[in-house]
This record gives structure tokens, C-alpha cells and sequence, in this order.
């Protein structure tokens, strides 16, 4: 009698609609799981390679003129070459 009952439960635990539940918490948790498809960017007030280079251009001169060409405002208009000495 205990394995018709067995069978009879599993019959029914089958045939009911949980498993359909149990495909949404998989598909759920597979979402989850997945990287999203945008990137959140903060834009910077410093930029650290402009004060890196501000700061050597305090302590050293440069041998030649090769980089008077790269600016140290950020490439923001109006604002001058805090650092560099000629």
C-alpha cells in the first residue's frame, strides 16, 4: 500500500502547477546573476594625469620643448599652463 501511495503523490506532485513556479525563480535568479548592459560613469573634477604632470613640470624643466604642446588645464579654454616655466 505505501508504494501506490508513493506513486499516487508523485503523480500529483508532477502534475501540479508548482513547476512552472519553480521555472519563474530559476528565470529570476538566471536575471539576477546577468551583468547589466549599461555602465555607470562619474565624470572626474581633477584629472590625474594633469596634476601628475603639473607637479614634475614644478620640479624639473624639460630638456627640450617636445611636450609644450601638451596642456596641463585639461584642454579647458582660457585657463593657462599652471605649472610649466619657460
Amino acid at each position: 500500500m505505501e508504494r501506490e501511495e508513493a506513486e499516487e503523490l508523485l503523480a500529483r506532485k508532477l502534475s501540479e502547477e508548482p513547476a512552472e513556479a519553480d521555472e519563474e525563480e530559476a528565470g529570476a535568479k538566471a536575471a539576477r546573476r546577468l551583468h547589466p548592459k549599461w555602465e555607470i560613469r562619474i565624470q572626474a573634477n581633477v584629472d590625474p594625469i594633469v596634476e601628475e604632470t603639473i607637479a614634475y613640470r614644478n620640479i624639473a624643466q624639460e630638456v627640450d620643448g617636445r611636450y609644450d604642446g601638451v596642456r596641463t588645464d585639461g584642454g579647458k579654454p582660457g585657463k593657462a599652463d599652471e605649472g610649466h616655466s619657460e
